[in-house]
């Protein structure tokens, strides 16, 4: 090779590290997962530059189901590539507790000020104090998850409310010590709310889940999962939320046709869930087949009152829409009759049916 040639070998190669590699690896990075960044970090000082030139690659911290999480979300926030972090998920991981927030309150409270999104889901050493702690480093916050956080109660609500006035996806499912108190200032505080999940807030009442669907009207996600308390007095209310997309009344053992009804008049449900709601019948299926008529899913799982009428109404109203209809259990609905409505997924059957 002559000496032009290796001259040119060399620029070539100038470019391809300069140049090619740093638009390649700015693709291909989107689509890794952080840990896979992370790993990445560390084979070559060139790529590791890359990568950091890349702000938009460091917005989160994915720490789900992984031990020590509490010290490594702290070694995290204090290096500069998070300090425009936008969401932080600590799903189900291990070692963190109150002690960690209260140390990231004190020495990263600057790189938290835009976090958007913060899940805590099963991170059950948790408390109050350690919301308090948490919440009043993230005025910006928009969506919070504590899932199964049986240690939280009102107060941490009060103090979630008090520092994050944005919050517009709220999950609580699971957290049994939350009562009717905590529903009031959900509703007084978050009239934009959009997603709100009481899977199995046993504590909560009529009262408080009626505050809810007056003030909260901006509803799009209702999940109501496992929570048979309630009454049609509160049910006729959810009537409220024109925007509502997604219900969820599991077991929702006091809803009647006569709830029904009023539920009937989301016209824009695309997905709603009555399995094992006992006193339905098919006169209040046919009212949600009549006006829901961009209905996806239903399932009617376990409801022994329903026939083949209500097949014959969501063949009628909603056969271009629906995707899945669950009517296991339904010892009323004969197999030979289910072809009325032209599922995606198909119906599913029970046995016995």
């Amino acid at each position: 090779m002559s000496g032009e040639e290796k001259i040119e070998a060399e620029e070539e190669t100038w470019i391809w590290n300069k140049e090619t590699v740093p638009k390649v690896m700015k693709i291909v990075s989107t689509r890794l997962s952080q840990r896979d960044l992370i790993s990445l970090l560390l084979v070559s000082p060139s790529l590791h530059r890359t990568l950091l030139s890349y702000p938009s690659l460091w917005l989160a911290i994915d720490l789900r189901e992984m031990n020590n999480a509490g010290d490594r979300l702290i070694a995290a926030l204090s290096l500069p590539r998070y300090q425009h972090v936008r969401q932080i998920s600590l799903e189900f991981a291990q070692d963190i507790d109150d002690g960690h927030l209260e140390i990231l309150k004190s020495k990263c409270s600057d790189s938290l000020q835009g976090l958007e999104s913060l899940n805590l889901n099963g991170c059950q050493k948790i408390t109050d104090k350690g919301i308090e702690a948490i919440t009043s480093c993230c005025p910006k916050l928009k969506v919070f998850s504590i899932y199964w956080n049986v240690r939280a109660t009102d107060i941490a609500i009060k103090h979630l409310v008090k520092n994050c006035k944005y919050i517009v996806d709220l999950n609580l499912s699971g957290c049994k010590n939350l009562s009717d108190k905590s529903l009031q200032l959900v509703a007084d505080n978050y009239p934009e709310l959009e997603s709100l999940n009481l899977t199995r807030c046993v504590k909560i009442t009529d009262s408080g889940l009626q505050l809810i669907l007056i003030k909260c009207s901006c509803l799009q996600s209702l999940n109501l999962y496992a929570l048979s308390s309630f009454t049609d007095e509160a049910y006729k209310k959810i009537s409220l939320l024109s925007h509502l997309r997604f219900l969820d009344l599991c077991g929702a053992q006091n809803l009647s046709d006569e709830g029904l009804f009023s539920i009937a008049k989301c016209k824009n449900l695309l997905s709603l869930n009555l399995t094992w709601c006992v006193r339905v019948t098919d006169v209040g299926v046919i009212a949600i087949a009549e006006s829901c008529t961009s209905l996806e899913f239903l399932s009617l799982f376990g409801i022994v009152g329903v026939t083949d009428k209500c097949l014959e109404a969501l063949s009628k109203f909603c056969s271009n829409t629906i995707t899945t209809l669950d009517v296991n259990g339904c010892i009323g609905i004969k197999v030979n009759n289910c072809y009325l409505v032209n599922t995606r997924d198909g119906c599913n059957l029970s046995e016995e049916s």
